[in-house]
């Protein structure tokens, strides 16, 4: 049972508890089970070729505009890792599916590619390149991005691999539209032009991140406030990035470990594919959600067990 806890206007806040069917996902020699308070996701060790993932998520049968969730929310947890520095992927949190093609990150085939929108916690192995902009990491962990006067300041420190929470912002347009785009897909071999191709990108999916330094194999609780305007992330009760850019809905819950990476670098030069990995394993518990209606004001009123 994921815990659901919904507020209302009035004077006495009311605790609600709901059944969320969680999907799991994996490949052959992958495993998905349930623990006493969670879940355990665990990838075999294998050679380069060869996709692994365990996977758990609320959408794979659904449209993407049937995906449960919305602002204003709360998503927290507690998770674990076998180890800080495992090749691929690895991560939780909410996002459209966009990659309709099952060309990966737990894509499904029978949706039409869209948009990236995100706010997730994310770690990436270092052939990962997942930044739209430059090509430094943000040092100091407790940075983060910035709301002044309603205005987002300009962002080309963005964790491109690591671990990081972070967020995607992108136009919802409708799928056919971005048809077109497939013809650009050839002059990515080309560097000057996937230079100039990526320039574009990064000015219609919008993004920002921050480095999370934690030790991942010890738990630790990991908290996103998803509002309309603005995402905050925390870890262990301390927030660690704030940002106005906050995706647009609606979204769906996923946690996954695989051992894919996928590189678009500032050079041009493009990557893309899976790795050598030993068995590898991520524990999740206490997954809860806090959601809150328009109007409703969010105060410590109680948790649900």
């Amino acid at each position: 049972m994921i815990s659901v806890v919904s507020y209302y206007r009035g004077l006495t806040c009311i605790i609600r508890l709901m059944n969320i069917e969680l999907t799991p996902r994996h490949t052959p020699g992958a495993s998905v089970r349930q623990t006493a308070d969670g879940w355990r996701m665990d990838i075999p060790a294998g050679p380069r070729r060869g996709y692994r993932l365990a996977q758990l998520d609320d959408y794979m049968r659904l449209p993407r505009r049937a995906f449960p969730w919305n602002p204003s929310l709360t998503l927290s947890l507690r998770a674990r890792l076998s180890d800080s520095n495992l090749p691929g992927t690895w991560g939780f949190g909410l996002w459209n599916d966009p990659f309709g093609f099952a060309i990966g990150f737990g894509g499904t085939a029978r949706r039409l590619p869209a948009l990236p929108n995100a706010a997730w916690f994310f770690h990436a192995s270092r052939e990962n390149f997942l930044s739209l902009r430059g090509a430094e990491r943000r040092s100091n962990p407790l940075a983060g991005g910035e709301i002044a006067s309603g205005k987002e300041r300009p962002r080309n420190d963005i964790p491109a691999n690591g671990f990081f929470a972070g967020t995607f912002r992108s136009p919802r347009w409708p799928s056919p539209l971005l048809a077109p785009a497939l013809l650009a897909l050839p002059f990515l071999a080309l560097r000057p032009a996937s230079r100039l191709l990526r320039r574009l990108a990064s000015h219609i999916v919008r993004q920002d991140g921050s480095a999370v330094s934690v030790d991942v194999t010890q738990w630790h609780a990991y908290a996103i406030r998803w509002q309309a305007d603005a995402v905050a992330f925390l870890v262990d009760g301390a927030e660690i990035l704030r940002t106005p850019l906050a995706p647009r809905g609606p979204l769906g819950l996923v946690l996954w470990i695989d051992n894919q990476y996928a590189a678009w670098r500032p050079d041009g030069s493009l990557g893309y594919g899976t790795l050598e990995s030993p068995s590898a394993w991520m524990e999740i518990e206490k997954i809860e959600w806090l959601s809150t209606e328009s109007g409703c004001i969010l105060g410590n009123h109680g948790k649900a067990d």
